[in-house]
């Protein structure tokens, strides 16, 4: 991969003046490079990792990972569902997987009952869903090569004599 991508998926904040300075290139080489990739569609997206278990926020979201068995349709294979699947709102991500499923779907609602609404008003009657087996995430320890740190809350009691 790219020295300029590697930097970037690393840190999305670093400057293109920064990016120069350790890559010993002019900054508007490195400007016009980064343009480049974005009008290509290689640079998608810039993205900040939150570490939500840190803040309290009444409408915290529930995430659940979705293993779908699906029939593949003729002529357009995998692709014609999963892109059936990847529009709706709840999806935030879909992935062609190797193994006993076919698609993991990584889906976010507002509750535990709106995952299962989802699930059987809107994914398990799609005509060629076979399947489906569902995980809810229960707490993240690393998202997007990023450690979330957590608040340790020292639950010992203090002992004096």
């Amino acid at each position: 991969m790219d020295e300029i991508l590697e930097i970037l998926e690393k840190d999305a904040r670093i400057t293109p003046e920064e990016i120069a300075k350790m890559l010993k290139e002019p900054a508007q080489k490195i400007k016009e490079t980064i343009k480049k990739y974005e009008k290509e569609g290689v640079i998608l997206k810039y993205k900040t990792v939150l570490n939500k278990q840190l803040f309290k926020d009444e409408d915290t979201s529930v995430r659940a990972l979705i293993e779908v068995n699906i029939t593949p349709q003729k002529d357009v294979g995998f692709d014609k569902i999963a892109e059936r699947i990847y529009s709706f709102a709840e999806v935030t991500s879909c992935y062609l997987i190797s193994g006993t499923y076919d698609l993991l779907v990584v889906i976010e609602g507002k509750n535990i009952h709106a995952v299962s609404n989802f699930v059987a008003e809107k994914l398990s009657c799609l005509e060629n869903v076979r399947g489906t087996v569902t995980h809810f995430l229960l707490k993240k320890y690393k998202e997007d090569g990023v450690v979330l740190k957590h608040k340790e809350e020292n639950k010992r009691i203090a002992i004096s004599y």
